[in-house]
């Protein structure tokens, strides 16, 4: 079935990235977990959301985890489509082959495209962009791709049929 490989997606990723962007912000960028997802939120309230407390935050979350279910939709979009891709799965390493093109392609997307059409700014390319753009890899790309990707002995497919 589908619906459990989007829902699996969705909260795994939602969850590894959140998880994956707090330790950033907390450890390595001396903010918080608080102003991370009011920025987050901002995309949509602008600079106000810094000032909403815990409710622009939890905003911030739902639309994280939204984000997360829509990539992840768009992924098993692509793999019931795709024999290339359900090829390319079956193969030899074939999860950690697509997660990690899929995984910098969502981060290309939403950092180039999405978030500067949102903010009418273009984007700041600087470590902390390249260190998103790796980490894409392991905490977007590969819960996603894991997820949805069909498993040996599953009687469901999830590539088109011949």
């Amino acid at each position: 079935m589908t619906l459990p490989r989007l829902v699996r997606a969705g909260l795994l990723t939602g969850a590894t990235d959140g998880l994956f962007s707090s330790v950033l912000a907390t450890v390595f960028y001396h903010s918080t977990v608080t102003q991370l997802f009011q920025g987050v939120a901002s995309t949509v309230l602008g600079k106000r959301a810094f000032e909403g407390g815990t409710p622009t935050a939890l905003l911030g979350v739902v639309m994280h985890f939204g984000v997360a279910f829509g990539w992840s939709a768009v992924f098993l979009l692509l793999v019931t489509r795709s024999r290339r891709i359900g090829d390319l799965l079956a193969s030899r390493n074939g999860v950690p082959k697509v997660a990690s093109l899929y995984g910098p392609f969502i981060w290309l997307v939403m950092s180039l495209v999405v978030i500067p059409l949102l903010l009418h700014r273009p984007p700041a390319i600087n470590f902390r962009w390249w260190v998103q753009l790796i980490g894409h890899i392991p905490f977007v790309g590969l819960p996603i791709v894991a997820s949805i990707a069909r498993r040996p002995g599953d009687t469901t497919s999830s590539s088109p049929a011949p």
